[in-house]
């Protein structure tokens, strides 16, 4: 049977709502939440070095986040790790085939030996995917 569209009385009022629109707002929210949620995530407390001007990654690709606070802790994601189990961890990633990129973040009061203390040892170990951490102005 053939829907009509046109209406008997135009002047009563329309009782039908679409909802349509709302489900694809609904989900458009949802997209979005769930793209912005994890780059809301810092897991250390550490204030970075500002950067005059932000440079965009072209691909997306996985991170390994090593972090130094201001009391010269490392952390290997969430995890604290001495500078012994920080050398075990980048011998066991420097096993792997396609290691993932190592992010270093390090407060910007830190003695600059820290950082170069983490990149040594990433260096020593062949690896060469490496991003610095910093702050936008």
């Amino acid at each position: 049977m053939a829907r009509n569209f046109h209406r008997k009385d135009r002047m009563s009022a329309l009782t039908e709502i679409n909802v349509t629109p709302l489900i694809d707002l609904a989900f458009a929210l949802l997209i979005i939440f769930m793209v912005t949620t994890p780059l809301l995530e810092q897991t250390i407390d550490v204030n970075l070095p500002v950067e005059a001007s932000k440079s965009q990654p072209d691909d997306r690709e996985e991170f390994q986040a090593v972090s130094v606070d201001k009391a010269g802790d490392y952390y290997w994601g969430e995890d604290k790790v001495s500078l012994q189990e920080l050398g075990d961890l980048l011998d066991t990633m420097a096993m792997d085939p396609a290691p993932p990129v190592l992010s270093i973040r390090a407060d910007a009061n830190l003695p600059y030996q820290k950082v170069i203390t983490v990149i040594d040892m990433i260096k020593q170990r062949k690896l060469s995917k490496i991003s610095l951490d910093t702050k936008v102005k």
